[in-house]
């Protein structure tokens, strides 16, 4: 059974979690610097780019951040991840692997559901915390208030898609505690930007 306390703290520490692709392991601190100065500290950092767990190390050093590793497949990406300091962890899917190498390791596991097929599996596992992806292809804000209709105690981070601008329509959901969003560090490497948008991130209102 999972432990929702844990997870659920995670969810709640930020109304976004920053979808991180980090190609240039110079860039890893700075960028957990500045999001952590506008206010976001929970970090995700996708294991898309071969520096990706020297990233999720070098992150884990800054005052304030935690963070979790992203586009985790499998247990060994898991188990790496856990190694390389993550505190948490995403997936895109759910797998009985994945959730049985989460639990080996005591790691907050939020893995991606897109249909109700999938969360039923997940509830199987004991899961009732789950990444919607990718949130805008899956029917978006329609889909997921039909979904949460039918399994009440679930909550959701929704993740693909999301906007600078739609995000507060997301986070209005009742049964949305977080978004995920890769705007906050999208384009050109530049921490003054990247802590403006952090901060207006950071202050989005969870009205529900």
């Amino acid at each position: 059974m999972q432990d929702t306390t844990r997870i659920d703290a995670i969810m709640t520490r930020s109304p976004v979690i920053p979808v991180l692709v980090v190609k240039d392991l110079k860039q890893a601190r700075p960028m957990a610097e500045a999001l952590v100065a506008g206010g976001i500290t929970t970090l995700e950092v996708t294991l898309r780019t071969p520096c990706a767990l020297e990233a999720i190390a070098e992150m884990a050093k800054v005052e304030g951040a935690f963070v979790g590793a992203g586009t985790v497949l499998n247990g060994d990406d898991l188990g790496r991840s856990v190694d390389a300091g993550a505190k948490f962890i995403v997936s895109p899917g759910l797998t009985d692997n994945l959730a049985r190498a989460a639990a080996a390791q005591d790691v907050p596991l939020l893995p991606g559901i897109a249909n109700a097929g999938d969360i039923m599996r997940g509830l199987d596992q004991g899961l009732t915390r789950f990444k919607f992806f990718p949130a805008t292809v899956n029917g978006g804000i329609p889909a997921l208030k039909a979904l949460s209709a039918v399994f009440g105690n679930i909550r959701f981070c929704p993740t693909g898609g999301i906007t600078e601008e739609t995000a507060p329509e997301w986070l209005a959901l009742p049964s949305v505690a977080c978004v995920g969003g890769s705007w906050l560090t999208s384009g050109t490497f530049d921490a003054p930007t990247i802590k403006k948008r952090a901060l207006a991130a950071s202050a989005i209102e969870k009205r529900n």
